[in-house]
Parts: structure tokens; sequence; C-alpha cells
């Protein structure tokens, strides 16, 4: 009786935790650890004419998502652009995206793995809150399998937390 009443507060805690980490945003424009300037998006944003519904539309989109040290919180002004791939795709059912989930090198292999793979999801909620079908949307974590930067300092990691959109 005793190890069910704590199980069932198990359960309830772990999903206490995880609707808080669902509910909440980031939208400090600090980094992450040891002060490193928050990463952004690597491409302009077009303008708010867009219609949506051509490849060229979003040619001018960010397609590299970046994240703080040790989360899969999407930042705030990555926002606006993945409205704009969540518009097209929208448009275009038969459009599919494949979100790389990638991390630094800290951490073991089996963590950056999962880390990838959260961020790929937080990328994900994002895309189908804005209409985006599950079934356009496949999910591959790379972990720290393929840096986007060789290096062993905070400005290297920086550029290796991210999600890649690849149509």
């Amino acid at each position: 009786m005793r190890a069910m009443n704590i199980g069932k507060a198990t359960a309830l805690a772990l999903t206490v935790v995880w609707a808080a980490g669902c509910s909440t945003t980031n939208t400090s424009d600090t980094g992450g650890m040891g002060g490193e300037p928050a990463a952004t998006t690597t491409e302009a944003t077009s303008g708010t004419s867009m219609s949506g519904t051509s490849m060229e539309d979003i040619k001018n989109l960010a397609t590299i998502f970046y994240f703080d040290f040790d989360t899969s919180q999407v930042k705030a002004e990555a926002v606006q652009a993945l409205r704009g791939h969540a518009k097209y795709l929208v448009a275009n059912p038969s459009a599919n995206v494949v979100l790389e989930g990638h991390a630094d090198e800290r951490g073991t292999r089996e963590y950056n793995i999962a880390l990838g793979e959260r961020r790929a999801q937080a990328v994900a909620r994002v895309l189908t809150v804005n209409g985006v079908s599950s079934s356009q949307i496949e999910l591959v974590s790379f972990g720290e399998e393929k840096p986007a930067v060789m290096g062993h300092n905070n400005s290297s990691w920086a550029q290796n937390r991210r999600v890649e959109l690849q149509y």
C-alpha cells in the first residue's frame, strides 16, 4: 500500500515538473554558462509581406536555431522565423522538414543524444502549435557527433548547441 502511494506521489511530482518546464519561455538576452553571448539565428528574417507559400519565401528565414547551455528551450528571437517555416509547411502539406538536434561536446554521448532530441522536439512543438502536421516533421539527434565548429571553448560550444531545419 505504501509503495503504491509513493509511486503515485512520484508520478504526480514528475507531471508537475514536466508541466512547469513546458509552460515557461526564456526571454533573456544573456547567454549561458561563463557569460558567453546569447547565440541568435544566423540569417535575417524576411518582411511581414511574405506569402509563405513558396520555397523562395522561406529562403530568407533562419534555418539554424541556437540554444543556451544544457537547455532545450527555444529562444524568443527564433519564434518569428519558425512561424515563417510553419506558414510554408501549412500551405504546402506535401512538404516535409527534418529537424536535426545537436549538442556541444560536454556531457556523455548518451546525454547529448537525448539533449539533441529534446531540442528538436522543442522546435517541433513550435511548428505544430503554428499548425504544422506532425506527419510533416522528422526528428533526428546527432548529439555531439556533428559539430558546426571544432574547438573547446565557449564560442565553439555556443555554435554547436543547435537545431538545423532541412527541407
